[in-house]
């Protein structure tokens, strides 16, 4: 029996994009870099930044394996370089204002991944002030999914919705029609219209910061609540036109936790 073939553990994939990014690309690529688990390859994908982003990432302890910074047609654009580049059996996408809430994050991705039945994982997250990182706005608990879950609101917080590069190669990437809601497009196509079996883990994997496109706007959130009702359509599902209010609800209880 060949048991050093047995001690390689799955390479892992996280994937960002970034653009002017200098104030906070810091410390997504120390989270990164500082994660227990020792066989991840990050791959940035910037869009050709006029600050000293991709300077401060070469000048840091990083995991960076590939970095490409050249125009691009937004940041799912960005995100669809990653993943084709990426040489990992699981793939994971992390913003470039985020950070992982632990060292361990990684690790107990994979660990969740040792059933070879499962096809995506994700967790929980939370949502921190831009500056004060440790004092939490808003809890997202996503809580494991139940068939239709979508069409009441539901979905994974998507930087902690990690998914095999199998699945990707099978279901393909980011819809690139969708200007906002991609990651939901996407989500909503591989859990509830393929129905991939995933695992949820009961805890907070991602720190994001406010100011995020979607939310930025009374605009962008309409528009986003728009593209999420198109998604279902796209994807041959039905959908109550009351949905944007099924929408809503969970992210109020967020904030009230």
């Amino acid at each position: 029996m060949n048991t050093e073939k047995q001690d390689i553990k799955p390479l892992v994939s996280i994937v960002t994009g970034t653009y002017n990014s200098s104030k906070f690309i810091g410390d997504c690529v120390k989270s990164i870099n500082d994660q227990t688990y020792k066989n991840i390859e990050h791959i940035i994908i910037d869009g050709n930044s006029k600050d000293n982003t991709v300077s401060i990432i070469e000048h840091m302890p990083n995991r960076v394996s590939k970095l490409i910074s050249e125009k691009d047609d937004g940041i799912y654009d960005a995100m669809n370089k990653g993943l084709k580049l990426a040489d990992g059996e699981i793939l994971g996408i992390l913003n470039s204002d985020d950070f992982y809430n632990s060292e361990e994050v990684i690790q107990n991705v994979v660990e969740a991944f040792e059933d070879p039945n499962i096809d995506c994982v994700y967790g929980d997250l939370v949502y921190v002030e831009q500056l004060n990182t440790d004092k939490v706005v808003r809890n997202w608990v996503t809580g494991p999914y139940k068939e239709n879950a979508f069409r009441k609101g539901w979905h994974p917080a998507h930087p902690s919705f990690f998914v095999r590069n199998s699945v990707y190669k099978k279901l393909g990437y980011f819809n690139l029609n969708f200007g906002l809601a991609a990651d939901f497009e996407l989500m909503l196509r591989f859990l509830e219209g393929n129905k991939i079996k995933g695992k949820y883990i009961p805890s907070p994997m991602v720190r994001m910061r406010l100011g995020g496109a979607t939310n930025k706007s009374l605009k962008n959130i309409l528009q986003g609540n728009k593209e999420c009702v198109e998604a279902f359509k796209a994807n041959d599902l039905k959908v109550s036109a009351v949905y944007p209010v099924y929408r809503l609800l969970p992210k109020l209880k967020q904030f009230l936790k």
